[in-house]
């Protein structure tokens, strides 16, 4: 699993016009990428660390601070770009393997009582987002 973490100060995420999720203030935006053989394992380390992270202001985490944050499903995450000008996306999850995956995240973070704002999965999004720090960690799990 490979999740991409940005420190915000505030986040949407609109489907069709219509705001599915987001937020005002600071948190996190994790934009999430599932692979083949990710489990409970894998979602349990990614919850923990998405929620203990130090990466907020003055080196808080979501959990210290009551911060939310916008999961995004993302596959693309798990391109290959090694070989000519089309990407594969062979390490990619299918929908119907990721969807769970990315489904137990959200609620591995709501479990530890972090607010969980999402996308919609397979949908068309449009993210915004206003980048604090900026702060982006790729974390791989």
């Amino acid at each position: 699993m490979r999740t991409v973490l940005q420190r915000v100060d505030g986040a949407s995420v609109h489907v069709d016009g219509e705001q599915v999720g987001g937020f005002t203030g600071p948190g996190l935006v994790a934009l999430v990428g599932v692979t083949h053989d990710d489990g409970p394992e894998q979602v349990a380390r990614t919850a923990r660390k998405v929620a203990e992270l130090r990466i907020l202001r003055e080196e808080r985490s979501v959990l210290d601070d009551g911060a939310p944050v916008l999961v995004v499903s993302q596959f693309t995450l798990h391109a290959d770009v090694r070989k000519g000008r089309r990407p594969s996306w062979n390490a990619a999850a299918p929908a119907e393997v990721a969807e769970p995956v990315v489904d137990a995240v959200v609620a591995a973070l709501r479990e530890r009582g972090v607010r969980v704002e999402t996308g919609r999965f397979g949908a068309d999004m449009r993210v915004s987002l206003v980048n604090d720090g900026p702060v982006t960690i790729v974390l791989d799990v």
